[in-house]
Protein backbone atom coordinates (compact mmCIF):
# COMPACT_ATOMS: atom_id res chain seq x y z
CA UNK A 1 0.00 0.00 0.00
CA UNK A 2 2.73 2.13 0.85
CA UNK A 3 4.62 1.97 -2.61
CA UNK A 4 1.07 2.40 -4.48
CA UNK A 5 1.01 5.60 -2.58
CA UNK A 6 4.59 6.90 -3.35
CA UNK A 7 3.00 6.46 -7.52
CA UNK A 8 1.35 8.41 -8.97
CA UNK A 9 -2.19 8.06 -9.01
CA UNK A 10 -4.12 8.31 -12.32
CA UNK A 11 -8.04 8.90 -12.22
CA UNK A 12 -10.46 7.16 -14.96
CA UNK A 13 -11.48 8.73 -17.60
CA UNK A 14 -14.21 11.53 -16.52
CA UNK A 15 -17.41 12.59 -18.31
CA UNK A 16 -16.75 16.23 -16.17
CA UNK A 17 -14.71 17.97 -17.97
CA UNK A 18 -16.86 18.02 -21.44
CA UNK A 19 -20.11 19.05 -19.18
CA UNK A 20 -17.85 21.88 -17.66
CA UNK A 21 -16.96 23.01 -21.26
CA UNK A 22 -20.46 22.81 -22.77
CA UNK A 23 -21.45 24.43 -18.79
CA UNK A 24 -19.09 27.44 -19.65
CA UNK A 25 -20.28 27.84 -23.63
CA UNK A 26 -24.34 27.80 -22.54
CA UNK A 27 -22.99 30.61 -19.60
CA UNK A 28 -21.31 33.11 -22.18
CA UNK A 29 -23.25 32.39 -25.34
CA UNK A 30 -26.19 32.93 -22.69
CA UNK A 31 -24.80 35.96 -21.31
CA UNK A 32 -24.11 37.41 -24.84
CA UNK A 33 -27.32 36.48 -26.02
CA UNK A 34 -29.47 38.03 -22.90
CA UNK A 35 -27.04 41.06 -23.03
CA UNK A 36 -28.50 41.60 -26.76
CA UNK A 37 -31.92 41.09 -25.69
CA UNK A 38 -32.75 37.78 -27.47
CA UNK A 39 -35.55 35.94 -25.70
CA UNK A 40 -33.96 33.04 -24.93
CA UNK A 41 -31.15 34.19 -23.32
CA UNK A 42 -31.50 34.15 -19.64
CA UNK A 43 -33.14 30.69 -20.11
CA UNK A 44 -29.27 29.56 -21.83
CA UNK A 45 -27.21 31.37 -19.40
CA UNK A 46 -29.28 29.56 -15.87
CA UNK A 47 -28.95 26.77 -17.56
CA UNK A 48 -25.62 26.77 -18.14
CA UNK A 49 -24.90 28.06 -14.57
CA UNK A 50 -27.22 24.83 -13.11
CA UNK A 51 -25.03 22.82 -15.37
CA UNK A 52 -22.01 24.04 -13.75
CA UNK A 53 -22.89 23.43 -10.58
CA UNK A 54 -23.54 20.09 -11.21
CA UNK A 55 -20.08 19.37 -12.67
CA UNK A 56 -18.65 21.31 -9.78
CA UNK A 57 -20.94 18.93 -7.37
CA UNK A 58 -19.75 16.07 -9.30
CA UNK A 59 -16.03 16.15 -9.87
CA UNK A 60 -15.65 17.71 -6.64
CA UNK A 61 -17.18 15.20 -4.65
CA UNK A 62 -15.29 12.89 -6.86
CA UNK A 63 -12.03 14.06 -5.69
CA UNK A 64 -12.94 13.89 -2.36
CA UNK A 65 -14.02 10.15 -2.42
CA UNK A 66 -10.74 9.26 -4.03
CA UNK A 67 -8.52 11.21 -0.93
CA UNK A 68 -10.92 9.88 1.88
CA UNK A 69 -10.25 6.42 0.25
CA UNK A 70 -6.44 6.87 0.54
CA UNK A 71 -5.62 6.81 -3.38
CA UNK A 72 -3.46 10.22 -3.30
CA UNK A 73 0.11 10.04 -2.10
CA UNK A 74 2.74 12.67 -1.87
CA UNK A 75 2.89 13.12 -5.69
CA UNK A 76 -0.38 14.04 -5.48
CA UNK A 77 -0.54 15.99 -2.86
CA UNK A 78 2.83 17.95 -4.67
CA UNK A 79 0.51 18.56 -7.51
CA UNK A 80 -2.40 19.94 -5.88
CA UNK A 81 -0.21 22.45 -4.20
CA UNK A 82 1.40 23.83 -7.18
CA UNK A 83 -1.71 23.65 -8.88
CA UNK A 84 -3.00 25.90 -6.28
CA UNK A 85 -0.50 28.20 -6.08
CA UNK A 86 -0.26 28.87 -9.63
CA UNK A 87 -3.77 29.23 -9.45
CA UNK A 88 -3.66 31.83 -6.56
CA UNK A 89 -0.54 33.63 -8.84
CA UNK A 90 -3.12 34.18 -11.68
CA UNK A 91 -5.63 35.81 -9.52
CA UNK A 92 -2.60 38.00 -8.19
CA UNK A 93 -2.14 38.75 -11.98
CA UNK A 94 -5.79 39.35 -12.39
CA UNK A 95 -6.10 42.09 -9.89
CA UNK A 96 -2.54 43.59 -10.40
CA UNK A 97 -3.98 44.56 -14.01
CA UNK A 98 -7.08 46.35 -12.38
CA UNK A 99 -4.71 47.87 -10.05
CA UNK A 100 -2.19 48.72 -12.96
CA UNK A 101 -4.81 50.73 -14.45
CA UNK A 102 -6.46 52.79 -11.58
CA UNK A 103 -2.45 53.70 -11.28
CA UNK A 104 -2.38 54.44 -14.88
CA UNK A 105 -5.35 56.96 -14.77
CA UNK A 106 -4.55 58.84 -11.35
CA UNK A 107 -0.74 59.02 -11.96
CA UNK A 108 -0.47 59.36 -15.57
CA UNK A 109 -3.52 60.16 -17.96
CA UNK A 110 -4.98 62.70 -15.45
CA UNK A 111 -2.26 64.93 -15.06
CA UNK A 112 -1.28 64.29 -18.45
CA UNK A 113 -4.60 65.40 -20.26
CA UNK A 114 -4.59 68.30 -17.78
CA UNK A 115 -1.53 69.90 -19.83
CA UNK A 116 -1.15 72.23 -22.98
CA UNK A 117 -4.19 72.03 -24.83
CA UNK A 118 -5.51 68.82 -23.78
CA UNK A 119 -8.38 70.76 -22.24
CA UNK A 120 -10.09 71.56 -25.34
CA UNK A 121 -10.22 67.85 -26.19
CA UNK A 122 -12.21 66.78 -23.05
CA UNK A 123 -14.63 69.85 -21.53
CA UNK A 124 -14.32 73.31 -19.97
CA UNK A 125 -13.07 73.17 -16.70
CA UNK A 126 -11.12 70.05 -16.81
CA UNK A 127 -8.07 70.12 -13.75
CA UNK A 128 -7.24 66.34 -14.21
CA UNK A 129 -7.87 65.77 -10.27
CA UNK A 130 -9.20 62.45 -9.03
CA UNK A 131 -11.64 61.65 -9.01
CA UNK A 132 -12.84 63.21 -12.08
CA UNK A 133 -16.56 63.45 -12.27
CA UNK A 134 -17.29 64.12 -15.86
CA UNK A 135 -18.51 67.32 -17.37
CA UNK A 136 -22.37 67.44 -16.82
CA UNK A 137 -23.53 68.82 -13.87
CA UNK A 138 -25.56 65.63 -13.19
CA UNK A 139 -22.75 63.96 -13.20
CA UNK A 140 -21.62 65.29 -10.01
CA UNK A 141 -21.06 62.26 -6.75
CA UNK A 142 -19.28 61.70 -3.34
CA UNK A 143 -16.12 59.79 -3.76
CA UNK A 144 -16.29 57.02 -0.87
CA UNK A 145 -14.53 57.90 1.95
CA UNK A 146 -12.38 55.11 4.14
CA UNK A 147 -13.47 55.62 8.00
CA UNK A 148 -16.31 54.05 7.86
CA UNK A 149 -18.15 50.55 6.37
CA UNK A 150 -14.39 50.19 4.52
CA UNK A 151 -12.68 50.37 7.83
CA UNK A 152 -14.92 48.25 9.40
CA UNK A 153 -14.82 45.18 6.60
CA UNK A 154 -11.08 46.01 6.86
CA UNK A 155 -11.30 44.89 10.90
CA UNK A 156 -13.88 41.62 9.55
CA UNK A 157 -11.48 40.23 7.11
CA UNK A 158 -8.13 40.91 9.42
CA UNK A 159 -10.04 38.86 11.98
CA UNK A 160 -11.56 36.37 9.33
CA UNK A 161 -8.15 35.47 9.07
CA UNK A 162 -7.15 35.17 12.68
CA UNK A 163 -10.07 32.66 12.85
CA UNK A 164 -8.74 30.63 10.28
CA UNK A 165 -5.86 30.28 11.36
CA UNK A 166 -6.80 29.44 14.50
CA UNK A 167 -8.70 26.96 12.94
CA UNK A 168 -5.49 25.37 11.16
CA UNK A 169 -4.14 24.89 14.33
CA UNK A 170 -6.89 23.01 15.93
CA UNK A 171 -6.86 20.44 13.27
CA UNK A 172 -3.05 20.50 13.73
CA UNK A 173 -3.63 19.62 17.34
CA UNK A 174 -6.49 17.08 16.91
CA UNK A 175 -8.96 19.49 18.33
CA UNK A 176 -11.86 19.24 16.17
CA UNK A 177 -14.05 21.66 18.19
CA UNK A 178 -11.96 24.78 17.38
CA UNK A 179 -11.52 23.61 13.73
CA UNK A 180 -15.16 23.75 13.40
CA UNK A 181 -15.81 26.67 15.38
CA UNK A 182 -12.91 29.16 14.12
CA UNK A 183 -13.87 27.85 10.33
CA UNK A 184 -17.97 29.11 11.37
CA UNK A 185 -16.36 32.01 12.90
CA UNK A 186 -14.62 32.85 9.40
CA UNK A 187 -17.60 31.67 7.12
CA UNK A 188 -19.91 34.06 9.70
CA UNK A 189 -17.32 37.01 9.01
CA UNK A 190 -17.14 36.65 5.47
CA UNK A 191 -21.12 36.84 5.28
CA UNK A 192 -21.02 40.20 7.34
CA UNK A 193 -18.24 41.60 4.97
CA UNK A 194 -20.67 40.89 1.75
CA UNK A 195 -23.97 42.08 3.71
CA UNK A 196 -21.96 45.56 4.42
CA UNK A 197 -20.36 45.77 1.06
CA UNK A 198 -24.02 45.75 -0.27
CA UNK A 199 -25.13 48.24 2.03
CA UNK A 200 -22.70 50.46 0.65
CA UNK A 201 -23.45 49.87 -2.57
CA UNK A 202 -27.23 51.15 -2.01
CA UNK A 203 -25.58 53.79 0.17
CA UNK A 204 -23.40 55.06 -2.90
CA UNK A 205 -26.30 54.50 -5.40
CA UNK A 206 -28.75 56.16 -3.20
CA UNK A 207 -26.97 58.80 -1.56
CA UNK A 208 -23.91 59.37 -3.10
CA UNK A 209 -24.68 59.46 -6.47
CA UNK A 210 -21.79 57.14 -7.19
CA UNK A 211 -22.91 55.05 -10.19
CA UNK A 212 -20.43 52.29 -12.30
CA UNK A 213 -20.97 55.03 -14.92
CA UNK A 214 -19.73 57.82 -12.38
CA UNK A 215 -16.94 58.64 -14.73
CA UNK A 216 -13.46 56.76 -14.35
CA UNK A 217 -13.73 57.05 -10.60
CA UNK A 218 -17.08 54.82 -10.64
CA UNK A 219 -15.59 52.06 -12.93
CA UNK A 220 -12.64 51.42 -11.44
CA UNK A 221 -14.12 51.74 -7.79
CA UNK A 222 -17.12 48.89 -8.87
CA UNK A 223 -14.88 46.73 -10.89
CA UNK A 224 -12.36 46.59 -7.98
CA UNK A 225 -14.29 46.29 -5.15
CA UNK A 226 -17.16 44.08 -7.05
CA UNK A 227 -14.32 41.59 -8.04
CA UNK A 228 -12.96 41.51 -4.83
CA UNK A 229 -16.33 41.10 -3.50
CA UNK A 230 -17.29 38.10 -5.77
CA UNK A 231 -13.28 36.48 -4.48
CA UNK A 232 -14.84 36.74 -1.15
CA UNK A 233 -18.21 34.92 -1.99
CA UNK A 234 -15.95 32.42 -3.83
CA UNK A 235 -13.62 31.90 -0.30
CA UNK A 236 -16.80 31.80 1.73
CA UNK A 237 -18.14 28.70 -0.23
CA UNK A 238 -15.08 27.24 -0.21
CA UNK A 239 -14.58 27.21 3.49
CA UNK A 240 -18.77 26.56 4.00
CA UNK A 241 -17.64 22.91 1.94
CA UNK A 242 -14.78 22.75 4.42
CA UNK A 243 -16.72 23.42 7.22
CA UNK A 244 -19.24 20.78 6.30
CA UNK A 245 -16.39 18.38 5.13
CA UNK A 246 -14.95 18.57 9.09
CA UNK A 247 -18.37 18.01 10.30
CA UNK A 248 -18.11 14.90 8.34
CA UNK A 249 -15.08 13.88 10.08
CA UNK A 250 -12.76 14.34 6.94
CA UNK A 251 -8.77 15.60 7.60
CA UNK A 252 -6.31 15.00 9.66
CA UNK A 253 -3.21 16.46 10.86
CA UNK A 254 -1.08 14.88 8.14
CA UNK A 255 -3.57 14.92 5.34
CA UNK A 256 -5.74 18.59 4.61
CA UNK A 257 -4.89 20.18 1.65
CA UNK A 258 -8.20 21.03 0.48
CA UNK A 259 -8.49 23.15 3.71
CA UNK A 260 -4.98 24.40 3.34
CA UNK A 261 -5.43 25.55 0.02
CA UNK A 262 -9.15 27.11 0.90
CA UNK A 263 -7.09 29.08 3.83
CA UNK A 264 -4.20 30.19 1.29
CA UNK A 265 -7.67 31.75 -1.04
CA UNK A 266 -8.97 33.35 1.99
CA UNK A 267 -5.37 34.91 3.31
CA UNK A 268 -5.11 36.12 -0.70
CA UNK A 269 -7.93 37.48 -0.20
CA UNK A 270 -7.34 39.18 2.96
CA UNK A 271 -4.14 40.71 1.36
CA UNK A 272 -6.04 42.32 -2.03
CA UNK A 273 -8.37 44.03 0.34
CA UNK A 274 -5.79 45.69 2.29
CA UNK A 275 -3.88 47.12 -1.17
CA UNK A 276 -7.83 47.74 -2.14
CA UNK A 277 -8.60 49.61 0.92
CA UNK A 278 -5.18 51.49 0.68
CA UNK A 279 -5.26 52.91 -2.70
CA UNK A 280 -9.06 53.02 -2.97
CA UNK A 281 -10.77 54.15 -0.30
CA UNK A 282 -7.99 56.07 1.56
CA UNK A 283 -5.49 57.38 -0.74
Amino acid sequence: MTEALERYFVPEPSKFPIIGAIALLLFGSGAAMWLNKVGAGPWIFFGGIAILIYMLFGWFGQVVRESESGLYGKNVDKSFRWSMGWFIFSEVMFFAAFFGALFYVRVLALPSLATGDNEALLWEGFTGAWPSSGPRAGDAFTPMGAWGIPAINTLILLTSGATLTWAHYGLLKGARGQLKLGLLATVVLGAIFLSLQIYEYTHAYSELNLRLDSGIYGSTFYLLTGFHGLHVTVGAIMLTVMLFRAIAGHFSAEHHFAFEAAAWYWHFVDVVWLFLFVVVYWL
